[in-house]
């Protein structure tokens, strides 16, 4: 599927190929929750990175962000964002060099509801953030071990 992006601004606009597109993983860690901001969560989707492009100068408006890991190091993961805005758009991880992350929130197309929500991260969320965990979620402490390929390809996706 093929999805387009913009931030709040418009400063950057982006589209992308997305093999895996139901926004059904919140992520509750301290990092996501600080830089995305939403309910005390950011929802990530699969993209493929060889396909991404972005629109005009949009470029010259991104910045990188890399956050400090609770044992004082910086992630390896470049967090983009907005410099005009300081809107969150998407993640690169170097593990996963094939990948990037765009945050739902960022999305412009319509995404498709998801069957079920995986809550992940729970052991680190805010004590105001409480998950709303409908029939059918799945909540984890810390990261699950299916795959977002492996989900999408458990519900025929």
């Amino acid at each position: 599927m093929r999805l387009a992006g913009s931030c709040h601004c418009r400063a950057v606009v982006f589209r992308l190929e997305v093999p895996a597109p139901v926004p059904f993983q919140r992520c509750y860690c301290t990092i996501c929750r600080k830089t995305a901001g939403s309910g005390g969560f950011a929802i990530n989707i699969g993209g493929l990175a060889e396909t991404l492009e972005i629109e005009g100068d949009g470029a010259a408006h991104l910045g990188t962000y890399r956050a400090r890991l609770a044992d004082g190091t910086e992630s390896a993961a470049e967090r983009r964002f907005c410099t005009r805005c300081g809107c969150h758009l998407w993640l690169w991880h170097p593990r996963w060099p094939a990948l990037i992350h765009p945050h739902a929130g960022a999305i412009d197309t319509e995404l498709p509801e998801p069957p079920e929500r995986v809550h992940m991260m729970l052991g680190s969320r805010a004590g105001w953030a409480a998950p709303e965990p409908g029939p059918g979620d799945r909540c984890f402490d810390a990261y699950p071990e299916e795959s977002l390929a492996d989900w999408h390809a458990r519900h025929d996706l």
